[in-house]
């Protein structure tokens, strides 16, 4: 498809859907869903292969470069909602393949959060990454549970990225970054699949799930979403191996080939949390101040294991929106330059 569209700052600023994007947003719907396309492509997937029937089945365009997708996740048992910002040159070049940049949202939100809280499009505007964020659940801890499902990673690292490599033109350089829950996610994936991350951040993020200001964190934000962590990981106790297998600071090794930036506040309130409601406030401070500590032990320990790692901590820093968009400023250029650096590459075939 080669449809070229541009619009002025105002007309992004009011979403405003001229003729031209109607038309190129109604050949992008063409390409996605239409016979002969990835609908039809999963329709011949091997029964075998389940996650190569992963599929999109709405696009919803909300500018230019934005699309709201519905995914049919067969891991998922359900269909789930990804956001996506194309490339620059993903109209314009419809030969070329970009790399990805995954964006992992925290608990007790959605896959709108990155749009909605920063300014993610208009560093992305000049940019040749493709950016993607999915939803995760308010408390789905980036985890395929043991009970079966939800099996939000399966979906996240084996479906959803051989679907960007098959309808978005999507290569094998990859980032990943989160905050919070997503960081922790960020951080689960990128060791739990070596080689397939070239760049994770993790910010505002657990990091030890031995860590009592950890434990206390999971259980009260799973309690508030009617979770049951031993749906998710199983008992702490007669589980042990599960809790193990998802806590990143059990496994620094396996973040070797991979940067890893890690960021945390102190939990003192600054300038941009002056007019924040005091119970929210209260909450926010909490949650950030135990985290350096933990966050700066894992960091030594991926230095010692041969890992390149970044770290910032910075004061003063809440658990909030104004301090991660600050963040992510801060590390676009590395991302960037990361993923440009290996983005020759072409797409991969995932195993589950």
């Amino acid at each position: 498809m080669s449809c070229h569209l541009a619009l002025s700052p105002a007309d992004r600023e009011r979403k405003t859907r001229r003729t031209p994007l109607l038309a190129c947003s109604l050949l992008l719907v063409t390409a996605l869903l239409g016979s002969g396309t990835a609908h039809a492509r999963a329709e011949r997937a091997s029964p075998s292969d389940a996650a190569d029937q992963a599929r999109i089945t709405a696009v919803r365009q909300l500018d230019a470069r934005v699309l709201d997708l519905t995914v049919s996740s067969p891991a998922m048992g359900t269909s789930v909602p990804v956001r996506v910002i194309l490339p620059r040159d993903w109209y314009t070049e419809p030969q070329a393949t970009f790399p990805v940049l995954y964006m992992l949202h925290g608990g007790d939100d959605d896959y709108t959060s990155w749009t909605r809280e920063t300014d993610i499009e208009a560093l992305a505007e000049r940019s040749d990454v493709l950016v993607v964020m999915p939803d995760a659940g308010r408390a789905g801890y980036y985890s395929d549970w043991r009970v079966g499902r939800p099996r939000w990673e399966t979906f996240h690292t084996v479906e959803l990225v051989r679907l960007m490599e098959r309808d978005f033109r999507a290569n094998a350089s990859r980032a990943v970054v989160g905050l919070s829950m997503g960081g922790f996610g960020a951080l689960n994936y990128a060791a739990h699949h070596p080689g397939m991350f070239r760049y994770v951040a993790s910010m505002s993020s657990y990091v030890d799930l031995d860590d009592p200001a950890a434990r206390l964190s999971l259980l009260l934000g799973s309690r508030r979403e009617g979770t049951d962590l031993k749906d998710v990981w199983g008992d702490p106790g007669e589980n042990a191996d599960i809790w193990r297998a998802h806590n990143p600071s059990a496994m620094p090794a396996a973040f070797r080939g991979t940067t890893v930036h890690l960021s945390a506040g102190n939990g003192a309130p600054g300038p941009w949390d002056a007019n924040r409601p005091r119970d929210a406030l209260l909450a926010s401070t909490l949650a950030e101040a135990v985290l350096p500590r933990s966050t700066k032990r894992f960091a030594s320990s991926l230095r010692a294991s041969g890992v390149s790692t970044t770290t910032h901590f910075y004061a003063p820093g809440t658990h909030s929106w104004p301090y991660w968009k600050q963040e992510l400023h801060r590390i676009w250029p590395a991302i960037e330059m990361t993923l440009e650096s290996g983005s020759a590459g072409s797409g991969t075939n995932l195993r589950p």
